[in-house]
C-alpha cells in the first residue's frame, strides 16, 4: 500500500479522528460544570484548595501520561495506545454516579487522566502523521477545535440536566455514551498511523536522526530554546484552564449566579477555544507560531484580569469569550510548533514531553489558585493567574523562533 502524506489523501481516517477526539472531548466536558459544585452541595469539602484536588489527580495524572504515551506510540504503534485509552475509560462516569465519598471523585479522575492522556496525545500524534509537514497548523486546529467544542457543549449540556435533574446521576450518562463509543471505533474503524511517520522520516531533508526519549525530554524541557519557551507556554495556558475549571464556578456562584448560568460561562471559554481553532490553526500555516503564540497568551492574561475586576454575568461573558479567543491562537499553535522542531523518528516523543508539560499545568493552577484562595481570596488568586499569563507571553517573545519551515 502506497503511503501519502496530506489531509486530503487521508480525508476518511483524519475525520474519523476527528470524530473520535468529539468524544474525548465530551469525557472532559461532563465534568467542568457539576464537579465543582458537587464537591460543595454533596459532599460537603470544605475550602477551595480540598475542592480543588479532584483537578490535582487529573493533571498530574495527565501529564505523566501524556510523556508515557508518546514514547509508547513510538515503540508500539499508535493504535494501541488509544484503545488502551478508551479501557481507562469506561468507569470513570460510573464512578462519578456511584460515588459514596469524595475520594471516589478523585479515583475517576486518576482514570480520566489516564484516558485522557492516551486518548488525545494519540489523536494528536495520528493526525501530525496524516498531515504532513505542509498542513500541520490546519490538522491541529481541527483535532483541538474538536475536541474543546464538545467540553463546551458537554458542559453547557450538563449544566442543564444538573439545573432540571440534579447534579446526580444524569449528568453523568453522557460519558457512559461517549467511552462506549470511543472504544468501539478506536477499536474497530481507526488504522494506524505509524506508517506514515516513517515515510516522513525516510524523505526528511536532515535525513535520520534517532534519539533517546531522555534526550528528547532534556530538549524540550530546556536545552533548546523554542521548544523549552513552547512547554512553558504550555503549561502556563493550562494553569489558566485549571483555574477555570475549578475555581471560576465558585466565584460565580458566590456571585449568586444560578446553576444555568454558570454552566453558560463555563461553556463560553470552551466553545470560543474551540471553534476559533479552526482559524488559528490554519493562520499559523500561514502567517507563523510565533506571533500567535505571543499575542495569544496576553489577551489570555487580560481576559483574566477582568474577570477579576468584573461584577455581573455580562462582563463575566465578555471576559470568558476574551479568554477563549487567546486561548485559541495559542493552542494548536504550540502543537503545530513542536511538530516543526522535531523530526519524525522523536515527534511523538516530543508531543508526549511537551504534554507532560502543559497538563502539569492542571494541577499546577489547581494548587496555586486554591492556596492563593484560601489564604487571600479568590480575587487574589484570579490576578495571580494573569500576571503569570502575561509573563509567559514575554518569555516566547524572548526566547522563542519562529518554527514555521519555508514554503518551497
Amino acid at each position: 500500500m502506497t503511503v501519502r502524506l496530506g489531509i486530503g489523501p487521508n480525508l476518511a481516517q483524519f475525520l474519523l479522528l476527528v470524530a473520535v477526539n468529539v468524544l474525548v472531548g465530551g469525557m472532559l466536558g461532563q465534568e467542568r460544570t457539576v464537579l465543582p459544585l458537587l464537591a460543595r452541595d454533596e459532599f460537603g469539602v470544605d475550602g477551595v484548595a480540598a475542592t480543588l484536588t479532584f483537578i490535582v489527580a487529573f493533571g498530574v495524572v495527565k501529564a505523566i501520561t501524556n510523556f508515557f504515551a508518546g514514547g509508547l506510540s513510538d515503540r508500539f504503534g499508535r493504535k494501541p495506545v488509544l484503545v488502551a485509552g478508551w479501557l481507562f475509560g469506561v468507569p470513570v462516569p460510573l464512578l462519578l454516579i456511584w460515588a459514596p465519598t469524595w475520594s471516589w471523585v478523585v479515583a475517576a479522575n486518576v482514570l480520566l487522566g489516564l484516558n485522557q492522556g492516551l486518548t488525545w496525545s494519540t489523536t494528536v500524534i495520528m493526525k501530525i502523521d496524516l498531515a504532513g509537514p505542509r498542513r500541520r497548523g490546519l490538522a491541529m486546529g481541527l483535532n483541538e477545535a474538536a475536541g474543546y467544542v464538545a467540553v463546551s457543549l458537554t458542559a453547557l449540556a450538563t449544566g442543564f440536566v444538573a439545573a432540571r435533574h440534579g447534579l446526580r446521576p444524569a449528568p453523568f450518562f453522557f460519558g457512559v455514551a461517549f467511552a462506549a463509543l470511543g472504544l468501539g471505533l478506536s477499536t474497530v474503524a481507526v488504522r494506524e498511523t505509524r506508517g506514515h511517520a516513517a515515510h516522513e522520516a525516510d524523505h526528511h531533508p536532515l535525513g535520520d536522526d534517532d534519539r533517546s526519549l531522555g534526550r528528547v525530554f532534556a530538549e524540550t524541557t530546556l536545552r533548546d530554546p523554542s521548544l523549552s519557551a513552547v512547554s512553558q507556554a504550555g503549561l502556563v495556558n493550562n494553569l489558566n484552564d485549571g483555574m477555570a475549571w475549578g475555581l471560576l464556578p465558585l466565584v460565580f456562584a458566590a456571585a449568586g449566579l444560578g446553576v444555568g448560568e454558570i454552566g453558560v460561562l463555563a461553556a463560553l471559554y470552551p466553545a470560543v477555544w474551540g471553534i476559533g481553532q479552526l482559524v488559528t490553526g490554519a493562520w499559523s500555516d500561514r502567517i507563523g507560531r510565533k506571533r500567535l503564540i505571543v499575542v495569544g497568551m496576553w489577551l489570555q492574561a487580560v481576559a483574566i484580569a477582568t474577570i477579576a475586576t468584573g461584577r455581573s454575568f455580562s462582563v463575566w461573558a465578555g471576559a470568558m469569550v476574551g479568554l477563549g479567543v487567546g486561548t485559541a491562537s495559542v493552542y494548536p499553535t504550540l502543537l503545530a510548533a513542536v511538530g516543526d522542531l522535531a523530526h519524525p523518528r522523536w515527534r511523538a516523543s516530543a508531543v508526549g514531553v511537551y504534554r507532560l508539560w502543559r497538563d502539569a499545568g492542571f494541577a499546577v493552577g489547581a494548587l496555586v489558585t486554591g492556596a492563593i484562595a484560601d489564604l487571600a481570596g479568590a480575587t487574589a488568586a484570579i490576578w495571580c493567574v494573569a500576571g503569570l499569563t502575561a509573563a509567559s507571553g514575554l518569555v516566547v517573545a524572548l526566547r522563542m523562533r519562529e518554527t514555521l519551515p519555508p514554503r518551497g
